[in-house]
């Protein structure tokens, strides 16, 4: 019998905020353990949760921007389990009315475009993070309390690849966003995933098995491998799939069971006493919709349609919303942005690769690139000056060619004794071509330039070397 996958998503993504979700400790990673905590984070008897405006805001947002509906009335309950990682034994979430509902997010598969749908996301505070050591464990209550989003997919995808094609689209939107840095290392995006099987053309879900925390896409694909290629010998030797949940260890390339799977019962929901529901009026929401960038696969579209693009320069223009934003700003300004954006894929970009975003202005990339194309500086300078002016240490490009003495010699008569004048010194070379060594025209194009201190164009010298040596 064959059978299909069906796999759905829980993903956690903490928010960009500068204070956790329901106090005042500030939000930053590298710190000592135990640093930014107070009586409300730690779970000490009588104190008070203040809900941070800003992480409903965010979500708000991230819902917006997954076509999500926005709900005018969510209440936050508490999601009761004792572990080290929850000090005071519940953890505060949302249960019954979270406060988006529905939208999705759409993938390129081999077979065409495809839609996942998303069920809800709800707002909640993550966990404190417990250390394992040689001899011991310990609890770090810093990311205690921290805002966290948890979007669940419904069970659209089935296979490994398209999970990993929804969480690259989900990951690029929220960033594009700005409600977070979707940083996987430092594990402000993680995911549980739920896989099943089923025979092919069931409409019945397989029972599903739960795989805990990844945060890694590499192993999330993995995971999901594995676990369907377990699940279907677990079939064909007629062994019960049960549902579980079930880790990653990434050194035996494997899942293995943790515990049997949770269900909402377990947690024993009730209504938050200490929050008053989310009230949101119509204004309220117009004004964060408001605040919403363009889309990025709506942007590549874009850029390859105003800009002549191919598909693929577009999607790695528009992969990263703040390199987007300076290409389009410098393209503004520059005389030629078509051709702008040829040299911004090769050199910017191998720039940037190498070290980092630049710090540089999008106008004195743009004032560069112009002077090069008005035939002002030829290629060589304009490559010499791109890293000054990508660093921010040079803010006007055409003082500093003034300054430096880089301008292009483009008159043809000086360049035509330039030519003229290595020919001369060079009758070796000169007798090498005749010999048929045409290698030889390019050591004169060579001269020319450190003749010219570097200021004539090889463009132009080229062809002027070649018309000489042919009359010769």
């Amino acid at each position: 019998m064959d059978f299909e996958n069906t796999i759905g998503l829980e993903t956690h993504v903490q928010l960009k905020t500068a204070t956790k979700m329901f106090c005042s400790c500030r939000l930053k990673t590298g710190c000592e353990p135990n640093v930014n905590v107070c009586p409300v984070c730690l779970g000490y008897p009588g104190a008070l949760p203040v809900m941070n405006k800003e992480a409903v805001k965010l979500t708000c947002m991230s819902g917006m921007m997954l076509g999500c509906e926005i709900n005018r009335h969510a209440t936050f309950d508490r999601k009761n389990y004792f572990y080290p990682d929850m000090a005071k034994d519940y953890q505060i979430s949302e249960n019954g009315n979270p406060l988006c509902i529905g939208g999705g997010v759409e993938i390129e598969t081999p077979g065409g475009r495809k839609f996942i749908r998303i069920n809800h996301i709800h707002l909640e505070e993550d966990a404190a993070k417990i250390n394992h050591y040689a001899q011991s464990s310990g609890v770090d209550f810093n990311r205690g309390g921290t805002p966290l989003m948890e979007i669940v997919s419904e069970p659209d995808m089935s296979s490994a690849d398209e999970a990993i094609a929804y969480l690259t689209a989900l990951k690029e939107m929220l960033v594009y966003a700005g409600v977070s840095d979707c940083n996987l290392e430092e594990g402000n995006m993680r995911s549980d995933v739920n896989i099943s099987i089923r025979p092919v053309g069931s409409a019945k879900l397989g029972t599903k098995v739960e795989i805990k925390n990844m945060n890694s896409f590499k192993a999330i694909h993995a995971a999901l491998e594995f676990e369907a290629r377990r699940q279907r010998e677990c079939m064909a030797h007629s062994i019960p799939i049960v549902q579980e949940t079930r880790r990653w260890d990434a050194e035996a390339m494997e899942t293995a069971s943790m515990r049997s799977k949770e269900n909402a019962h377990d947690y024993r929901y009730f209504p938050e006493p200490d929050l008053v529901p989310v009230e949101l009026g119509e204004d309220l929401i117009e004004s964060w919709r408001k605040l919403l960038p363009e889309k990025p696969e709506a942007r590549r579209e874009r850029m390859a349609n105003e800009y002549g693009l191919t598909g693929y320069d577009a999607e790695v223009l528009a992969q990263a919303k703040e390199r987007a934003d300076y290409f389009e700003k410098a393209a503004a300004k520059a005389k030629k942005p078509k051709l702008l954006c040829n040299f911004f894929m090769s050199d910017v970009m191998s720039f940037f690769n190498e070290n980092g975003f630049s710090a540089g202005t999008e106008e004195a990339l743009a004032a560069l690139f112009n002077l090069s194309t008005d035939g002002k500086i030829n290629g060589p300078t304009l490559k010499e000056l791109l890293p000054e002016v990508l660093r921010g240490e040079i803010a006007d490009p055409e003082k500093a060619v003034a300054e430096r003495g880089l301008g292009a010699v483009s008159d043809m008569a000086a360049l035509e004794a330039f030519v003229e004048q290595a020919i001369a010194a060079n009758p070796k070379s000169v007798a090498d071509y005749k010999a048929g060594k045409k290698a030889a025209a390019g050591f004169f194009v060579g001269q020319v330039m450190k003749l010219s201190k570097g200021k004539a164009d090889p463009k132009v010298v080229g062809p002027l070397v070649a018309k000489r040596l042919a009359a010769m």
